[in-house]
């Protein structure tokens, strides 16, 4: 008796310690003006600006410029230290591109090879900055930290055939790769560990999440502090579950997704809440314990947030998110019982900003400002975008420094909506 409580003290011990290695290193990473990974700096999608536009001119904000060359694909792009990264395909490969503040090229390393997708070619992975360094992940695995400043490359695996790596389906690999305190954390999926922690100076394994052993999906993960313990939230196509900074399995309920799970989880307090399309529809999952001995439990499940790829969003004690097929829903967190819904400009993604939701139509690249408020939709404007491609619009808008930023394949567009 007097050792297994020894045990639980040591280990109570373990994951405080780690709580707070980790707890303040993201927010550190996200400067006024920037958005240095996928979903901003908090991974939720809600930007901190403030004195943007309320309402559009009838003809949507002022485009500020045009950048080309990026290739083909599906990345949105990120911000931080002067400098905006994404990933495309270029006739000879898959690559990382840094751009300056004006659209500008500055310099772009090769990632791996080009296409796959099944019928959707290019890279799906927004990089994510630390620093002087920077990371992205190709359509087939290759995982690459290169240098911020001039895109020389650090160095490089793979997650199928390094590290054993399996998908749930055929369209290749797509998270966005987390950086938190000395780890890069990654998914490859497969019986090694959905999970991976990676030394981010080196790529050296740390550690694998042995406990949870699911193929990868297409959703990147998301840390959080449930509990009292910083862990991991990792949704697959069988299941939710919280991984600790060792790479244990905190708490597991079982889900079963269908064809392609994409967006990432959201989370407040004690609730976490996941969706995915293909007719599935989202679960509320309640975590409650301490650190040492955390248990799941299902709230709810329904199909009234069905979100395929355009992510969701939590404000308050209200989630909103494009459920299929094609109607933007608010959706109270704690009951899954519907506010409102509009068709809007039809299935599509989000970010949030200074009160507005940024709507993008897959379909016509259309994006709406509506309110980002439970009492009702409220529109502020439109957004035909121009220079419109064949592709589907997935790159999910951002806004960082008084821009909006929407790319389409080989074209990213950068408009002004800072407040006159």
């Amino acid at each position: 008796m007097k050792s297994d409580t020894l045990r639980r003290f040591g280990r109570s011990l373990f994951v405080f310690g780690a709580s707070l290695m980790f707890a303040g290193t993201l927010p550190a990473r996200g400067a006024e003006g920037e958005w240095p990974q996928w979903r901003g700096p908090k991974r939720d999608d809600i930007s901190t600006e403030t004195g943007l536009l309320k309402d559009w001119p009838e003809k949507g904000p002022e485009l500020a410029w045009k950048g080309t060359g990026l290739g083909g694909g599906f990345a949105t792009v990120s911000i931080a230290g002067g400098k905006i990264f994404t990933m495309g395909d270029q006739n000879d490969g898959a690559y990382i591109i840094a751009l300056d503040m004006t659209g500008k090229k500055l310099w772009a390393t090769k990632v791996g090879q080009p296409g796959g997708g099944q019928g959707y070619p290019g890279p799906r992975c927004t990089p994510t900055v630390d620093g002087d360094r920077v990371y992205g992940l190709g359509q087939y695995g290759d995982l690459v930290c290169v240098e911020t400043e001039t895109g020389k490359e650090v160095w490089r695996t793979n997650l199928e055939t390094k590290l054993g790596g399996r998908m749930m389906s055929g369209w290749g690999y797509a998270e966005s790769p987390l950086v938190d305190g000395d780890h890069l954390i990654c998914a490859p999926g497969g019986d090694k560990g959905t999970l991976a922690a990676l030394d981010k100076k080196t790529g050296t394994v740390v550690w694998r999440s042995k406990g949870l052993t699911d193929a990868a999906c297409y959703a990147s993960l998301v840390p959080a502090e449930i509990g009292g313990a910083h862990q991991y939230l990792v949704l697959t196509d069988a299941s939710v579950s919280g991984i600790g900074t060792d790479g244990s399995q905190l708490w597991h309920v079982t889900r079963h997704g269908k064809t392609a799970v994409i967006p990432t989880p959201v989370y407040k307090d004690d609730t976490v809440f996941v969706t995915s399309g293909y007719g599935v529809g989202c679960n509320a999952i309640k975590v409650s314990g301490s650190a040492t001995a955390l248990k799941a439990e299902q709230i709810y499940a329904n199909t009234d947030m069905k979100v395929h790829h355009g992510g969701v969003i939590l404000l308050g004690d209200h989630v909103y998110g494009s459920s299929d097929p094609g109607i933007l829903t608010c959706m109270e967190l704690k009951s899954g019982k519907v506010v409102w819904k509009d068709r809007s400009v039809g299935k599509g993604s989000l970010t949030c900003a200074d009160g507005r939701l940024y709507l993008r139509s897959e379909g016509s690249g259309e994006v709406a400002l509506v309110e980002a408020t439970p009492e009702g939709y409220k529109e502020h404007g439109r957004l035909k975008q121009p220079d419109r491609s064949k592709a589907a619009a997935w790159p999910h808008p951002v806004v960082a420094g008084g821009k909006l930023y929407l790319r389409d394949q080989d074209v990213l567009l950068c408009y002004d909506i800072k407040a006159k």
